[in-house]
């Protein structure tokens, strides 16, 4: 058995329970339903892809997020909306949907300005105290690889509801060091497909949120 294409979103899921991979990203047995969150995500994200690119007004219910979006509007560069990127397993740069592909991401908003690059994601949750920059490593990573004129990458995670902006700062010289940590984690995730073993890793989402209810620590069986 061998690992897909990963992107940040699946180690990190591997990362919380290699059993609940298993059984909803491997063997597909509890399809993710689509929540009144997930929507409102997805309906934000359309949105401001729109409101940069094509200058379509946003919609009244978004209009919290409008200031902070002008912000971004207003920086210099070339604005790549909703931009993908894809890594061979050589580490090269690849089409996002090509059968080489071995990483994928997508930076919601990406300005490239010369030598300096900002990769920003948003996020509408309602707090941004648990907020991960490993995302944004990884997205910095990518850059690098897609823009060899790039030097320096400022990664950014827009909170829009609680109006926070966590920033980082990447230079190319950082890049072997980071990968190095995520091929570590990526090693593990093949490992578990090489020899076909998920061990579960409880913890206080397992009855709440766990949609395996065959594992023995779920509680809902």
């Amino acid at each position: 058995m061998k690992a897909r294409a990963w992107s940040f979103s699946r180690i990190k899921a591997f990362e919380q329970c290699p059993k609940q991979f298993y059984h909803e990203k491997v063997l597909k047995e509890f399809p993710q339903k689509e929540t009144d969150a997930m929507r409102y995500g997805t309906a934000f994200h359309e949105a401001a892809e729109l409101y940069i690119r094509d200058d379509t007004p946003l919609p009244a219910k978004f209009g919290y997020a409008k200031d902070a979006l002008d912000r971004l509007n207003r920086m210099t560069g070339d604005k790549l909306c909703e931009y993908e990127l894809g890594l061979g397993a050589n580490l090269e740069a690849c089409e996002y949907k090509s059968r080489e592909v071995w990483f994928r991401g997508i930076a919601d908003l990406l300005i490239i300005n010369g030598d300096k690059a900002k990769v920003l994601d948003y996020k509408t949750g309602k707090s941004a105290k648990y907020a991960d920059t490993g995302q944004l490593e990884l997205m910095a990573m990518a850059v690098f690889k897609h823009f060899p004129e790039v030097h320096t990458v400022q990664g950014g995670l827009l909170f829009v509801v609680p109006k926070k902006f966590i920033t980082s700062v990447y230079v190319r010289a950082d890049a072997p060091k980071l990968w190095e940590k995520w091929l570590a984690k990526y090693n593990r995730l093949e490992k578990a497909h090489s020899v076909n073993v998920w061990n579960a890793n409880p913890s206080g989402l397992c009855k709440a949120h766990c949609p395996v209810t065959t594992c023995p620590h779920n509680g809902r069986h």
